[in-house]
């Protein structure tokens, strides 16, 4: 998918809302979808008419959204005061896939929360060593604490996907989940038939490279003595 500088958008959008030029026009020019709202086209007009072109300047990082903003943007849908786009719009939110997840929590009585990126927790270079009674507290905490994946993550030094899959791993098998099991190699009176079966085969197939390698070199050696 091509990707659309900030001055491009903003130029389209005016183009547009100045009359010089109309949409069917514009999308064809710039490739974008001659679709009806909420298409590309139609998602930067609505967001250019609610907050100008500081609609499409970018911020590093993710997005802050309080508490206080999500309740209004669902509220306000909930009341039929704009669609998912113009919601959107209004209160500078990212996708209406994000308002939408929202207004989902918001409909299951779930609490909606401040959210304040950070980042650290989910770079893999935020991963470190742990202990099976430290795993058991992470996951402990987060469960207790509604499945707030980030908060433990930062709480407790480690990152986010180290702590989802902890709490993937305890609700599919409990504590024995919880088990470091990189390094350790399974004697064959542990594995399955079908894993013996291969391990079986593979060592016969070293078997037979040894002893090819060995009737090859005895071979040289003839070769040589009888020279």
């Amino acid at each position: 998918m091509r990707k659309y500088c900030t001055d491009e958008k903003i130029r389209i959008c005016e183009d547009y809302l100045s009359g010089k030029r109309s949409a069917s026009d514009l999308c064809l020019t710039h490739g974008l979808s001659k679709g009806k709202p909420p298409g590309t086209f139609w998602r930067w007009i609505s967001q250019y008419q609610q907050s100008g072109p500081a609609a499409f300047i970018k911020t590093s990082g993710n997005r802050s959204y309080s508490k206080d903003l999500k309740e209004k943007a669902v509220k306000e849908y909930l009341e039929g005061k704009g669609s998912l786009l113009d919601i959107c719009a209004r209160f500078n939110i990212s996708t209406e896939g994000t308002l939408s997840d929202w207004i989902k929590c918001y409909n299951a009585n779930m609490e909606l929360k401040d959210y304040e990126p950070n980042r650290e927790v989910y770079m893999a270079e935020a991963r470190r060593k742990t202990t099976l009674e430290e795993r058991k507290e992470i996951v402990a905490y987060c469960i207790s604490h509604n499945n707030d994946y980030k908060s433990t993550a930062s709480k407790f030094g480690v990152s986010y996907s180290q702590v989802y899959s902890w709490v993937k791993k305890y609700r599919e098998n409990g504590e024995v989940g919880l088990i470091d099991k990189r390094g350790h190699h399974k004697s064959d009176d542990e594995v399955d038939e079908l894993e013996r079966l291969r391990r079986e085969n593979k060592r016969l197939k070293q078997q037979l490279e040894e002893r090819d390698m060995l009737c090859e070199l005895l071979k040289k050696v003839k070769e040589l003595e009888g020279m």
